[in-house]
C-alpha cells in the first residue's frame, strides 16, 4: 500500500459503523486466499464482497489476482510511527 502505508505501520481498524465506500482503506480477506489478511483500497462492491486494489499498482496482489474480497473492517487511522487520519477521499 505504499506510498499510503509502509511495512510496520500500526493501524486502527473499525469493524461495523458506517458502511464501506469506494476509496476507503479496508482490512479484507480474499475468498480465494482465506489465510491472507490484507490492507487494500475498496474499489467497488461486487458479488456480495468488494473489489479491492493496492495503491502501488506495479507491486501488489489484489483483486486482479485473487478476485473478490470480504471486508473485515475499515482503516480509520495510522497511529505508529506518526498519527494520520484517513478520511474518505
Amino acid at each position: 500500500m505504499a506510498p499510503t502505508l509502509r511495512h510496520g505501520d500500526a493501524l486502527l481498524v473499525r469493524r461495523g459503523g458506517r458502511p464501506v465506500r469506494p476509496g476507503d482503506l479496508v482490512v479484507a480477506v480474499f475468498r480465494a486466499r482465506p489465510d491472507l489478511l490484507v490492507v487494500k483500497r475498496a474499489v467497488r462492491p461486487e458479488a456480495g464482497g468488494w473489489w479491492v486494489r493496492g495503491d502501488n499498482t506495479l507491486a501488489t496482489d489484489d483483486s486482479r489476482t485473487y478476485g473478490v474480497a470480504d471486508v473485515q473492517g475499515r482503516v480509520v487511522a495510522r497511529y505508529w510511527p506518526r498519527p494520520r487520519l484517513f478520511p474518505h477521499p
